[in-house]
């Protein structure tokens, strides 16, 4: 064999070669999945850095226990500005408490996602490896008998060229699906990077949530024994009881104001002919999903800590904190807001001068102007306010005077 026809030969074995691995190569393509580009791999470790980010935040919204405590010994003095300030406290803890389990339900959707694109690039490799595995078992079978046919077939040097030019094509695909498998390979690792990111913010949420809790009741803890202590000890007994009858006062007045300005309001909605909501005499619905005992019943007592004789003007109903506060009966929400005294309180107009009041809540779900029903969730039990425990105080008016609530209530 000559020498130009050996360089002939050698020229179209490299060929045959090539086109062999790369029409294997097409074939295989067909039933592979979409290929992982440079732009995934990119987007995936920004998404790796956000999520770094994203748990330094974290952390860094946690609550201070000792620095809240700190800040909260200047208002012991004033047990008005004391009770204002720790209920804000805790406040912005039951916001990050809520904040965090949303944080916790939307990662564990996030990796959901992410293993689910984890599991994907793992079959994709599995694809490439088989086809690469299938096109070389190929190569290995048909030999050099393969290599010979497939030169001969080439009528003419014009036609060789021809499919040199082809071989070329076959070349730089097969150069594209390593590269494809090799960023794929590298999108594998980024996944599982990004998973760990992932569960580790996941872990941090629950820890955080475990904290925030414990800070919540260490809390309400410390308010409980601080309004309690302030109100024995005896150099404080002149003030602490000036105090109490003096937000007794402010609590009657701002409860007989609101009731003023929906007077008011009737007035003006008569004076134009329109619709005035009136109380039909029926059975109010008890105010409390579920409660444990009566803590204090309506009227006369002696105040527990301050020795005076005290008009209580509701009923407490002892309950653990959270628990749901019924609207007694249909009405509209003419309050909705916070009292240094009442805490979180809800204030319910029934129509014909009669108002319901649920004080202490931990969480107002109902706002100004309102219109709810009978047995409507409106509120949560809590402590918040001049109180010492989580409870509902809830009372019930008749034109501008309190009266028992149980000549309205029935379980």
């Amino acid at each position: 064999m000559n020498k130009k026809k050996k360089g002939f030969l050698c020229l179209a074995l490299c060929l045959i070669l090539t086109v062999s691995f790369g029409m294997q190569g097409l074939r295989v393509n067909a039933t592979n999945m979409s290929s992982i580009t440079s732009d995934s791999i990119r987007d995936k470790q920004d998404q790796i850095k956000q999520a770094e980010k994203e748990r330094e935040q974290m952390k860094s919204n946690l609550s201070n226990l000792e620095q809240i405590k700190k800040d909260l010994e200047t208002q012991k003095t004033n047990l008005k500005n004391y009770v204002t300030q720790l209920d804000q406290n805790l406040s912005q803890i039951e916001q990050n408490i809520a904040d965090l389990k949303n944080k916790i339900t939307a990662k564990e959707e996030e990796i959901a996602k992410t293993q689910a694109e984890l599991d994907a690039a793992l079959e994709r490799e599995e694809n490439q490896k088989d086809a690469m595995i299938r096109r070389i078992r190929i190569m290995y079978e048909k030999g050099d008998s393969y290599i010979l046919d497939m030169m001969l077939k080439a009528e003419s040097f014009s036609d060789f060229l021809n499919r040199a030019d082809f071989m070329d094509l076959i070349m730089a695909y097969d150069r594209q699906q390593w590269k494809d498998f090799m960023e794929n390979r590298k999108y594998i690792e980024l996944c599982k990077e990004e998973l760990e990111a992932e569960k580790a913010i996941l872990d941090e949420a629950k820890a955080g949530v475990e904290q925030e809790q414990a800070n919540m009741e260490a809390l309400i803890d410390q308010k409980n024994r601080d309004i309690t202590a302030y109100e024995s000890d005896i150099t404080n007994k002149e003030q602490a009881i000036k105090e109490y009858k003096q937000s007794i006062a402010d609590q009657d007045a701002e409860i007989a104001a609101l009731e003023a300005a929906i007077a008011a309001e009737k007035k003006k909605i008569l004076e134009a002919s329109g619709t005035v909501l009136t109380y039909d005499g029926g059975t109010f619905k008890f105010p409390l999903a579920t409660y444990t005992r009566i803590s204090d019943d309506y009227g006369n007592r002696i105040h527990p800590t301050l020795g005076i004789e005290q008009f209580h003007n509701g009923v407490d109903f002892a309950a653990p904190k959270g628990t749901a506060i019924y609207a007694a009966y249909d009405g509209q929400v003419v309050a909705a807001t916070y009292s240094n005294t009442m805490g979180n309180y809800v204030m319910l107009d029934h129509g014909g001068g009669l108002y319901t009041i649920y004080m202490h809540a931990s969480a107002l779900y109902v706002s100004k102007d309102d219109i709810v029903v009978r047995g409507e969730t409106i509120a949560a039990v809590g402590s918040t306010g001049r109180s010492t425990g989580n409870h509902l105080h809830f009372s019930v008016r008749k034109d501008g005077a309190y009266t028992s609530p149980w000549n309205y209530l029935s379980q």
